[in-house]
Order: structure tokens, then sequence, then C-alpha cells
């Protein structure tokens, strides 16, 4: 046995006795991601965020006054689980929430239901969704003749009124998401005046 041959068979040796003490050291592989959890109890998602009152409304072009919402919401679980994913999309989750409005002007409180989207779930591992939401909405603002609209307010016309809106999110892990969001208040023409408000903001969220 030349002393190369035997230099390089010890070198071996060693490497071997080396390797399971490294791999032992190194730092597990991240999680592949996890869809969100089914809820254990009838809240399935607390949302927080904020909006802009209607930007190009008097509401949300008065000067000197805040134009910004404080909103909180409530999802509460589906009524009904079904196992086939495609009809699952369907059913949607209850919901109540309600913005405040830092500047004085309409604030409002509104119940109804979200539907929630997964966009390219293969694709984009479940992190991307959209949300729509549909109900109604009660508020503290003018609902009088419109030639006499206090100044900074916005006409709505009655109250309560339909709302709408949707979101554009991204789960962060399997419990937070963020969401950009727009949302839409008007009595449909049911009343004499209907100016409505729309706002646009952000939101995050925690499923449980």
């Amino acid at each position: 046995m030349t002393a190369a041959f035997r230099t390089c068979l010890v070198g071996l040796i060693s490497l071997a006795a080396i390797l399971p003490v490294s791999a032992a050291d190194l730092p597990p592989p991240p999680a592949a991601y996890a869809a969100p959890v089914q809820p254990l109890s009838i809240v399935s998602e607390l949302r927080i965020g904020g909006s802009v009152q209607d930007p190009g409304s008097a509401e949300g072009k008065l000067p000197g006054f805040s134009k910004a919402n404080v909103n909180g919401e409530i999802l509460f679980a589906k009524p009904v689980i079904s196992a086939d994913p495609f009809w699952q999309a369907f059913v949607p989750r209850p919901t109540v929430g309600g913005s405040y409005n830092t500047g004085g002007r309409t604030s409002y409180a509104y119940l109804g239901a979200t539907w929630t989207l997964e966009v390219f779930p293969e694709t984009l591992n479940r992190r991307v969704f959209l949300d729509g939401f549909f109900g109604g909405v009660a508020h503290n603002g003018y609902t009088g003749p419109k030639a006499e609209t206090p100044y900074g307010f916005n006409t709505l016309g009655c109250s309560p009124m339909f709302r709408e809106a949707a979101a554009l999110g991204f789960r962060l892990t399997e419990h937070w998401s963020i969401m950009a969001t727009v949302e839409h208040m008007s009595n449909a023409g049911l009343c004499a005046n209907n100016r409505g408000l729309t706002n646009f903001g952000g939101k995050i969220g925690y499923t449980f």
C-alpha cells in the first residue's frame, strides 16, 4: 500500500465520520405552506384596517378634516362544509363589521356575507385570494334633502343602504394575511338621493 493511497483512505474515513455530525447541525428545510386551517370555533377570521373616505366626494375633499376610517370585521365559519372544493367556494362566511371616520363624517356598521376565491391555487400555492362581500349597511350620515346637505357631507338619501366590497389578499402564513380593499355603499336608487360612498384601503387578517 503506497503512502498516497494510505493518505487518501484516511481522508475518506475522516470525511465519513464528519458528515453525519455536519448534517445534524444544518437547519431543517423550510416547511411547505399550509392552507388556512378550519376554524375551531364559530369565528373564522378577524380583520382590522383602515381606508380613505370617498376621495372624489365632499367627505373626501374637505380641507382641514381627517379622511381616514378605522375598520374592524368579524368573519364567521361557513354554515355548510362541502367536500368538493368547487361547491365549497360558493358557500359564504357570514360577516359583521363597522367603520369609524376619524374626521366626524359618515361612520357605519354592516352585516352580510363574504365569498373567498383562491387565485390559481396550484400555481400560487393558495397564497393569493379574492374576496367579495354583499350585504346591508346602517350609517350616521346625512339623509335629508340635497339642497340642505351640510358642508362636507355626502347626500346619502336613506339608511340602511346596500354595501358591496372586494379585496385582493395575500397569505403571509397559515394564519396571517394582508389585503387591499375597495367598498361601495348606496341605496340603489330606492331613495330620492343616492350619492353613496366609495372607500379605498387595506386590512390585515388573522384566521383561526
